[in-house]
């Protein structure tokens, strides 16, 4: 029904935002991912994935079509539902989900809050051949020297099993207090402070 909304960031915090779309104000859930790539935007372009229920009608919101297209799989799958699917994009990167269901990787899905073991094998067994079938120009690209130090350095801390948020923040203020560190000295000094 709805593919995206291009508006005014209203409000925005970590799991909502409020799009201001031509003076209509649209309340949307987002998953970490997508608030820290809008996190210093004024106005942003969000992709809609629309789910009714029988008692709501719930927007999600997301910064790039493949994380849209990610979560519609994951929400596919029996037993995961729209707010688990934004759970597990909150927890790792897209990037890391669509590697670990393609290269089979139970213990990385079920290091996610609410995935068990039979989730985690449930999500790989139903979607690893879509997503290895639907070829690399519909693949989320699995980032390799784009991103940047601090990026880097959070996505090693989350796959050693550290959460997102606590390690953004240990990271922010090494950065803050010295800023030209190479990724291994960020992870060194920060796995000193988690």
């Amino acid at each position: 029904m709805y593919d995206y909304f291009n508006g005014k960031l209203a409000f925005k915090a970590p799991t909502h935002v409020v799009l201001d779309v031509g003076g209509i104000g649209y309340h949307i859930h987002i998953s970490l991912t997508t608030y820290s790539q809008i996190k210093d935007q004024e106005q942003c372009k969000l992709y809609i994935s629309f789910q009714v229920r029988e008692d709501s009608q719930t927007l999600y919101g997301f910064a790039t079509e493949g994380e849209r297209q990610l979560f519609n799989h994951l929400i596919s799958v029996s037993g995961i539902g729209p707010n688990t699917g934004r759970m597990m994009l909150s927890s790792i990167t897209p990037e890391e989900i669509q590697s670990a269901i393609i290269n089979g990787q139970v213990q990385v899905i079920q290091k996610i809050k609410g995935i068990g073991p039979k989730s985690a094998q449930r999500v790989i067994l139903e979607l690893q051949d879509k997503l290895k079938k639907q070829g690399p120009d519909t693949l989320i690209p699995l980032p390799i020297a784009k991103q940047s130090v601090p990026e880097e350095a959070l996505g090693a801390l989350v796959m050693l099993g550290f959460g997102k948020p606590q390690a953004e923040k240990v990271l922010n203020s090494l950065v803050a207090s010295e800023p030209e560190q190479t990724v291994e000295q960020l992870i060194k000094a920060a796995l000193k402070r988690l």
